[in-house]
């Protein structure tokens, strides 16, 4: 029984983790659509005017860590909060790759 539950807190923490990085992929996604689209429009002066939102972007991604671990805090306990951070790493590298290879189709 101990077994089924290790394996469903784990099972759990991977899925719950991508969620997390998908979400923080669309809403990386979103925003480098509108920053090429205001650089498009001529208006950005310099490429640091881009950046002031990223920190605020990663603030909502380590709120949205500290709200699942307050809710769910069985997934931060026991080393099963290594699985959630694998879930993230994966769920964002899922974004990451879908936006390169929607990139290089329309470069082609």
């Amino acid at each position: 029984m101990t077994t089924f539950i290790e394996m469903f807190q784990i099972i759990t923490a991977i899925i719950v983790g991508g969620f997390i990085g998908i979400g923080f992929g669309y809403v990386q996604d979103a925003a480098r659509r509108h920053n090429e689209k205001r650089q498009a429009e001529g208006q950005v002066k310099s490429i640091w005017s881009l950046m002031p939102g990223s920190g605020t972007r990663v603030a909502y991604l380590l709120i949205a860590l500290v709200l699942i671990q307050l809710v769910c805090p069985m997934l931060f306990r026991d080393g099963i909060q290594w699985w959630v951070s694998g879930g993230l790493v994966g769920g964002y590298g899922v974004m990451l790759f879908l936006q390169l290879r929607r990139r290089n189709s329309s470069a082609v």
